[in-house]
């Protein structure tokens, strides 16, 4: 009850570690997320119903509301926002988390939020998941790899698949976030002597297609001669926290029209982007771009050097959001 948590991200993955997180009697939990609610969520974001797609909520308000009838005797905030380099550590400083959980859905946030976590010593509970894959891994910042440790840089892949162009399996989100949510709580149960005495994490893996699970030993990454290799935690270099990683954004000509850019270079394949998103909806491919409309008025042209150019919207940010839903980071 005397402990805060801050989760970044009220879809899928915060939906069901925001729940247990509530019911295990957290005390405080503050909800930040930018979004809100479609009726395509509810397949996987189980704190939402039909009412809230309808009336268009915000999710961390949706979020709280339901939480609220949930457990009573707690605090719960909802905050609608991006988190940014430009608000990422006023929102921490402000907030004096005791922890942070990822439930974000975009490679710059949570490189930005792994930033934040070492920079300012509160543990990180990171999870991923896309299709029947996830994985997990607890960030215990001075102690243990951080994610840059783990996977140096965003995007090395190809392609980056999204939960739009390849789906999720609501029961792999359900097994990643309940990874999350007991990490969590293990961490905020403990005294620092039981926390300093425990194991330190290893990057647990799971594929529900073939129902293998595994363990990877991150002990060679967590020695500190290692870890002072490392960008972040070892040179205290936090490029995604001061916007130096930051996908460059341009506002084009006219109106409404921005191009976005890859967290990290890359090629994409655009014949298989193309088959992705002709799943979402009519497209327009060749072998220079992939055109989607992703609703009436909006058009999003995606070229194989995983650059896009989105027309019909009218902010940066949803303009992001855009591209992280359709292409990823």
């Amino acid at each position: 009850m005397a402990s805060h948590a801050l989760v970044v991200g009220a879809g899928a993955l915060g939906c069901t570690a925001l729940d247990q997180l509530a019911r295990a009697g957290v005390g405080r939990i503050t909800i930040v997320d930018r979004d809100i609610v479609e009726h395509t969520n509810l397949q996987r974001q189980s704190l939402f119903d039909e009412a809230d797609a309808h009336d268009a909520l915000p999710k961390a308000v949706a979020a709280r509301n339901r939480l609220a009838r949930v457990n009573s005797t707690i605090g719960i905030d909802a905050i609608i926002a991006d988190v940014t380099p430009e608000n990422a550590e006023s929102l921490v400083a402000a907030l004096r988390p005791n922890i942070m959980l990822d439930g974000t859905d975009n490679l710059d946030t949570r490189y930005l939020l792994n930033d934040l976590a070492v920079k300012h010593a509160v543990p990180l509970i990171y999870a991923g998941v896309i299709a029947t894959r996830g994985m997990q891994l607890t960030i215990l910042p001075g102690r243990s790899a951080c994610l840059r440790c783990v996977f140096p840089e965003p995007g090395a892949a190809a392609q980056v698949e999204t939960c739009d162009t390849v789906g999720v399996l609501g029961p792999a989100v359900a097994i990643a976030a309940s990874l999350q949510a007991a990490e969590a709580i293990r961490v905020l149960a403990a005294d620092a002597a039981a926390l300093a005495s425990r194991p330190l994490p290893s990057l647990t893996e799971f594929d529900l297609s073939s129902t293998r699970f595994r363990t990877i030993d991150l002990g060679n990454l967590h020695a500190p001669a290692a870890r002072a290799h490392c960008p972040c935690c070892g040179e205290r270099q936090f490029e995604f926290l001061s916007g130096s990683r930051t996908r460059p954004a341009a506002r084009l000509c006219g109106s409404g029209a921005f191009q976005i850019h890859s967290a990290a270079p890359r090629t994409l394949a655009l014949p298989a982007l193309g088959s992705q998103l002709a799943r979402l909806g009519p497209v327009q491919a060749n072998e220079f771009f992939v055109r989607l409309h992703p609703r009436e008025g909006v058009e999003l042209t995606v070229f194989a050097d995983a650059r896009a150019i989105i027309r019909g919207i009218e902010t940066e940010a949803e303009a992001r959001a855009l591209y992280d839903r359709y292409v990823g980071s």
